[in-house]
């Protein structure tokens, strides 16, 4: 019977040991799963004309081939990657016969209309090789603007990364109603990057990032590696455009770098010319200058804050100001002291606090211009003049 039991005892003991490894190897699979998750990342790579042409502004298959073996890497790792990209005028225009790049808004047109094809054609050869396929989405202002063509563009980029293709994203120059001009494509990166819910926004171009002074005339000045608020004294250090070939300058790439941290997205602008720079970028160790995240918006409130074209503008007491801004609260009639514009209900409004031209935000109204100012001045309760779910605050 001792014998027996004996036995058992050690049965029972080679179960316990086999089960508590059994265990240990579960949640170290969980681990790494948990791990393996958390790098995993929604990256948006913005590259810039001087990245992708030779001096004289031709393409390089050779840097955008390049461009692309890294992109296939991050893929590789998990990461799901949607590119903007310069460069359709600068390829274009030479084939035109122009000796330098255009400055009519007619021949960037038609240069963007040569080169985007060319750029493309070089994109789906490159890709291809590594079994990547890509979608080319052409944008203007006027797609982010309109609420219905800004879902519908969200929704093509869902679609396209999860059926494992590379958006390839540009402002569709061809059209655009606006005058192409410096950094077009670093607020669009900024814009698709906030759009999609991006981890990550890399700003690839022709300087390891900023500095406090222009290091190529100032031997003093500093390089700056992390940025946890974009105010008037860090824009006072951004200097003018860098090559002759691009657009982008610093100025433009603080602005999409405000833009998309305010969205929830860090941004890291850093030199292309670094041996692996993207896949260094992603890993966080290389030379640049990080944009720290400031909020987390949903798709709508993005909409509302940096792409709906506001009708009109409302001016309210500081009462008003503080319910909205401070409390989270709705802002109702009584509040509001003027307003301008013709806006109707279920249009967008900005919204200042008296005093200031300043915004302290934007929503959309319930009410017309002239009913609202009459229910302000009317005792008694009333509907909101901006619902709380329909107001995002710019401050």
């Amino acid at each position: 019977m001792e014998e027996k039991n004996a036995c058992l005892e050690r049965v029972w003991a080679q179960i316990s040991c086999n089960l508590r490894k059994n265990v240990i190897q579960f949640v170290k699979s969980c681990e790494r799963g948990v791990k393996n998750a958390n790098m995993n990342k929604l990256i948006v790579v913005k590259v810039g004309s001087s990245s992708l042409t030779e001096k004289r502004g031709d393409l390089a298959p050779e840097k955008l081939a390049e461009l692309v073996r890294q992109i296939a890497c991050l893929r590789a790792e998990g990461h799901r990657v949607v590119l903007v990209s310069s460069g359709a005028i600068a390829a274009g225009f030479r084939r035109l016969g122009f000796s330098q790049k255009p400055k009519k808004i007619a021949e960037k047109q038609a240069s963007a209309a040569v080169g985007q094809g060319l750029l493309m054609e070089e994109y789906n050869r490159c890709f291809l090789a590594h079994g990547i396929a890509t979608g080319q989405l052409l944008l203007t202002r006027e797609d982010f603007s309109d609420a219905r063509r800004f879902h519908n563009a969200y929704a093509a980029l869902e679609v396209l990364l999860e059926r494992g293709a590379v958006p390839i994203v540009n402002e569709n120059d061809t059209v655009a109603v606006d005058e192409i001009g410096i950094g077009d494509n670093d607020t669009l990166s900024a814009q698709v990057a906030a759009m999609v819910h991006a981890d990550l926004l890399v700003l690839l171009t022709d300087i390891d990032g900023l500095y406090t002074a222009d290091p190529s005339s100032d031997p003093d000045a500093r390089h700056i590696d992390r940025v946890e608020k974009i105010d008037d004294t860090l824009r006072a250090c951004a200097g003018g455009a860098g090559s002759g070939v691009g657009t982008g300058g610093m100025q433009t790439k603080l602005s999409g770098a405000s833009l998309a941290t305010k969205a929830g997205v860090e941004v890291l602008i850093c030199s292309s010319a670094a041996e692996d720079a993207l896949l260094h970028a992603v890993a966080g160790d290389i030379r640049g200058t990080c944009f720290s995240v400031q909020h987390f918006m949903s798709v709508r409130r993005q909409w509302l804050a940096f792409h709906a074209t506001p009708k009109g503008i409302l001016w309210v007491d500081a009462g008003a100001a503080k319910a909205l801004v401070e409390q989270k609260k709705s802002l109702l009639p009584p509040g509001v002291l003027w307003a301008e514009g013709d806006f109707a209900a279920g249009d967008v409004v900005e919204v200042c606090e008296v005093g200031s031209d300043t915004p302290i935000g934007r929503g959309i109204v319930g009410y017309a211009r002239e009913e609202l100012l009459a229910l302000a001045q009317t005792p008694g309760s009333h509907g909101e003049a901006i619902h709380r779910d329909n107001w995002v605050t710019l401050l």
